[in-house]
């Protein structure tokens, strides 16, 4: 399951909220279509057309996972959220239409000659840019909200580094040495539970024993099949290989 999920994730989702936030979005605009009866699907009953763009939704939505794994998780020469929408678009519509065709031809009885090629292209185009695009505006509006979210662990944070940017989290035996713009000091608490408790903080597991917040890093190396991580306070985070992949794809190393 945990496999699936990871091939699933919609552009930047990294979690099952984000995934589930996809679905949802794909399935509500499956019921937007059937009830608006779009692109002639009203010539057939609500059931068979609900039936349709289901399918074709949720189809659509599985090969957009597959094509934002390289488009959205891939430094692609610095390209911006919204030239990286233009081209998913292009990527998902263009196959894509034929599923779209045979769809239509078998369930809405529609005939295309060659020249309705270029205007079926063009309406699912229209539908995936649409698709992603709000896909990409709902998780934007969602790392707003939690961003502007204190991270709960800010709370545990000693006296004398209180006010200050945490920058990695460290276990040591059962204590946490916190790596912070104020300096380090030690606590009592489980790695799992602080990294729980750090979501607000854009920032990863990296290791086994290591948290690190992505605006802490001061420099990534790669050599010899091993990453490390080089923290403004001059640290160095190991990073495993449970965890280098997601980090490579979220442009870290």
């Amino acid at each position: 399951m945990d496999r699936l999920f990871r091939f699933l994730r919609w552009g930047p989702y990294d979690d099952w909220a984000g995934w589930a936030r996809g679905l949802a979005i794909g399935l509500a605009a499956a019921v937007f279509m059937s009830v608006v009866g779009a692109f002639s699907s009203g010539r057939v009953t609500f059931p068979i057309r609900l039936g349709y763009w289901l399918f074709l939704i949720l189809a659509g939505w599985l090969w957009g996972a597959f094509v934002s794994r390289f488009i959205f998780r891939t430094s692609m020469l610095g390209l911006g959220a919204w030239q990286r929408v233009a081209i998913a678009s292009l990527a998902l519509s263009i196959p894509f239409t034929v599923v779209v065709a045979i769809a239509s031809t078998v369930v809405l009885g529609a005939h295309f000659e060659l020249a309705d090629i270029p205007g079926l292209i063009g309406s699912v185009l229209t539908v995936s840019w649409a698709m992603i695009a709000i896909n990409v505006l709902v998780d934007r509006r969602v790392d707003t909200i939690a961003s502007a979210t204190p991270a709960k662990f800010l709370e545990r944070l000693p006296l004398k580094l209180r006010g200050a940017e945490v920058w990695a989290v460290e276990a040591e035996d059962h204590y946490l040495r916190l790596h912070t713009s104020k300096g380090q000091d030690l606590i009592l608490m489980r790695l799992a539970d602080a990294v729980s408790e750090l979501q607000g903080i854009e920032g990863a597991q990296v290791h086994r024993s290591w948290w690190v917040a992505r605006d802490a890093i001061a420099d990534a190396k790669r050599g010899d099949g091993r990453a490390t991580l080089t923290l403004k306070d001059g640290a160095e985070a190991p990073v495993s290989r449970t965890y280098a992949r997601l980090l490579r794809e979220r442009g870290w190393l």
